[in-house]
């Protein structure tokens, strides 16, 4: 069978003029070398993680010796950098940032998508004027205002943090607005005679019908609090035991840290890309759900 399959598809490919041919042929090879410039990064820092010279200057690509010593070194010593710890802080606010943002970015856009009252496209307008301003502009804001709350020390550090990272998830809602824009309202209606609240719409019709922006949104939030690193050090300041990975990474660049330090940096790049990469394997089947299947009986 797959010969078969094979043969028509050579035999389709010698039907093409030789002009698109040539056209197809060039554009593989543009995306190859764009896919290579994209990859020799992540795959030069995968090295790294295994070389087993210090330093970070390294005079060839491939190290000239490997070791596990990197990703030890990371949990097991803990006189500089408490890697688990930070680990286990950003996993924290992670997790419960995704949870709070994609709520919130769903009740709004559902809000803004099905609702209609007076102060809706006044309301819109206001959440595009300030989503349009950058975040680190109301971070000192921030800090004062959970300086004075007393959640800049202790645990109550994580807690500010995750208010801060799902707090104004909301403004972002556009997406997620434009997805419930397409699901048709007769729908909702249909739920509504029989007998279904806006919240049971929302949940038994809508959100089983936008599980792909539902899990972008998941994704999305998830990630964050692993890249964010103006927010996390302001809020920390010399709290260590509550640093995010983005803040004790980067003090591994420091001058006095970064000769002993820099592969292990690799090695923590390469482990806090393994949650938000196990997240979306888990979750990447959803992105080709649609309509399908979705309202059934």
């Amino acid at each position: 069978m797959s010969v078969q399959v094979s043969a028509v598809k050579t035999s389709a490919w010698k039907k093409k003029p030789l002009r698109k041919r040539v056209l197809i042929v060039l554009a593989h090879a543009v995306l190859a070398i764009f896919a290579f410039f994209w990859l020799a990064p992540i795959f030069w820092v995968i090295l790294t993680s295994f070389r087993a010279t210090k330093g970070s200057y390294s005079s060839t690509f491939f190290p000239t010796s490997y070791s596990l010593d990197n990703y030890v070194k990371l949990f097991t010593d803990f006189s500089v950098f408490n890697f688990p710890q930070m680990l286990l802080n950003t996993l924290i606010v992670a997790a419960a940032t995704c949870l709070l943002s994609t709520f919130f970015v769903v009740s709004v856009a559902y809000t803004l998508s099905r609702l209609r009252f007076r102060s809706r496209k006044p309301l819109m307008n206001v959440a595009m004027i300030i989503n349009l301003f950058p975040g680190f502009m109301s971070m000192i804001a921030n800090y004062y205002i959970f300086k004075m709350l007393g959640w800049t020390n202790g645990p109550l550090l994580r807690l500010a943090m995750i208010a801060v990272y799902s707090g104004g998830a909301g403004l972002g809602y556009h997406i997620a607005k434009g997805f419930f824009d397409t699901i048709p309202i007769a729908l909702d209606e249909a739920a509504m005679l029989d007998g279904c609240t806006k919240w049971q719409v929302l949940r038994k019709i809508i959100m089983p019908l936008s599980k792909p922006i539902i899990v972008f949104t998941l994704l999305n939030s998830f990630a964050g609090p692993f890249k964010d690193f103006m927010l996390a050090k302001i809020l920390c300041g010399p709290n260590k035991d509550y640093y995010t990975v983005a803040v004790g990474m980067y003090q591994m660049l420091e001058r006095e840290y970064i000769d002993q330090w820099f592969c292990s940096f690799a090695a923590a790049a390469v482990i806090i890309s393994i949650p938000v990469a196990s997240l979306f394997l888990m979750t990447q089947k959803y992105y080709s759900i649609g309509y399908g299947g979705s309202v059934k009986g």
